[in-house]
């Protein structure tokens, strides 16, 4: 077995459909026990949230992937004694995560003043939608509301699309990443100083730091960047940045000199443009792009291109990238298995002294590890 750095620590999730599981994730894959408190039965809603309807047993399988490896405690948070296991699981935590709306926390009794009365070593970390006050602080937290609130969907696709939307819980996701930033930074200060901390987070907050090119853009110029009217890669980036049609496929061509573009494909029409031109006539140039292109396939342009120096490569969907040799390299999948199923995910992204880091278990069923867990006290208090 591997040291993992988190090997000892224990987590409390008091979480529900992606952000905060999805941080439970990644500690549990860095060597965390992470614990979910979930209702008895029914469990957590993220159970029943299902992408093409695809199911393992009585959970999808959007929650086996983003659960695994996690233990689960049945516990009503609406009684009393249920309350009390809870409060002995506090008590002997380092971190508790929760993702519920502002004041839910508060009214049941386990805020982070209440919380931190019990452990004042404890990390309590919490993910909101729109932080705790404010005109929004009420509004459900979803990601797809996010994206559209915080202008991020007009960054996507070309001007006349309209709004684009990623096509991935991006809000979800960062967020969920960026507050496992603030828990670990949180426990190396209580290694040094012996305190424990309130981490705070939320989805809107974690999309406007994500768009802070083109935010601090805006704050000073006070001008809308613009998505170019064709090929739209980047609104802030000029020509040729964007990915275009070939005869047989796509291909994406990043940053680079005009003028060597225009000599390594043969396009006449872009030699009279220069790299001061790049912003300014974006729209030109792409539109000579798009219109030369397609005259052959993307392996013709990849093989100049690429000799050239000059940055561009493929557009794959799934398939194709999934059958080439770079992908398998990173040896990326790795299988569950839950009620005879085998289930195959991604694995955590991070090396740790060369080491992948894989795990195998699914994702718990609903109080499975209730009763060890109210065990393990009950021997503590012996």
């Amino acid at each position: 077995m591997m040291d993992l750095p988190l090997e000892g620590i224990t987590v409390l999730e008091f979480s529900q459909y992606l952000s905060g599981p999805s941080a439970g994730l990644r500690l549990a894959d860095l060597g965390a026990r992470v614990i979910k408190i979930e209702r008895p039965v029914h469990g957590e809603a993220g159970r029943k949230l299902s992408i093409k309807n695809l199911w393992v047993d009585d959970s999808s399988l959007l929650f086996h992937t983003i659960n695994r490896n996690k233990e689960s405690f049945a516990a009503d948070l609406k009684n009393p004694d249920d309350i009390a296991l809870v409060q002995q699981l506090i008590a002997k935590a380092d971190v508790l995560i929760h993702n519920f709306r502002p004041g839910v926390m508060q009214k049941i009794g386990l805020d982070y003043a209440a919380a931190a009365e019990i452990n004042p070593r404890l990390i309590y970390a919490e993910i909101t939608g729109y932080g705790k006050d404010g005109p929004w602080k009420e509004k459900p937290g979803q990601d797809l509301l996010l994206q559209s609130i915080t202008g991020l969907a007009f960054t996507t696709g070309n001007r006349s699309n309209g709004p684009v939307p990623f096509g991935v819980a991006i809000a979800d996701i960062l967020c969920g990443s960026q507050l496992v930033q603030g828990i670990i930074a949180a426990l190396i200060r209580r290694n040094k100083k012996g305190v424990g901390a309130l981490v705070e987070i939320s989805l809107m907050e974690s999309l406007l730091d994500f768009q802070f090119e083109l935010l601090t853009t805006y704050y000073n110029s006070r001008q809308q960047p613009q998505r170019s009217e064709s090929n739209s890669g980047h609104t802030l980036l000029g020509a040729p940045y964007g990915v275009y049609k070939t005869a047989d496929g796509f291909i994406a061509l990043a940053m680079m000199d005009i003028g060597a573009l225009a000599e390594t494909i043969d396009c006449s029409g872009l030699q009279g443009f220069t790299n001061d031109q790049a912003f300014a006539e974006r729209d030109r140039i792409k539109a000579l792009l798009a219109a030369h292109l397609p005259a052959q396939p993307t392996a013709h342009w990849l093989e100049k291109l690429q000799q050239r120096g000059l940055w561009a490569m493929e557009v794959f969907d799934w398939e194709k990238m999934t059958a080439h040799d770079a992908y398998r390299a990173l040896q990326m999948e790795q299988p569950l298995h839950a009620e005879g199923k085998e289930i195959i995910t991604t694995r955590c992204p991070i090396r740790i002294n060369g080491r992948r880091l894989l795990s195998n278990r699914p994702a718990p069923k609903v109080g499975e590890h209730t009763e060890k867990l109210i065990r393990e006290m009950n021997e503590v208090l012996k």
